[in-house]
């Protein structure tokens, strides 16, 4: 299920990643070769993310346990 992104926090590992809609969150790490999201790196990156959407694997379980 797709939700919006409407921050950014830092884990308790210092790793990054996107408050959903939902109130859920999804890691958006940066770690080449395996995911290239350079623009996670920087303030005005994560900025210009706000808004988008991305999958919610939290309320896609919750919708498959619910039916």
């Amino acid at each position: 299920m797709q939700r919006r992104v409407v921050a950014f926090y830092q884990d308790e590992e210092q790793h990054w990643a996107a408050r959903l809609d939902c109130g859920h969150g999804q890691h958006v790490r940066h770690d080449p070769p395996w995911m290239v999201r350079e623009w996670v790196t920087t303030e005005e990156g994560r900025a210009t993310r706000i808004g988008s959407l991305l999958e919610c694997k939290l309320c896609d379980e919750e919708a498959k346990e619910s039916s």
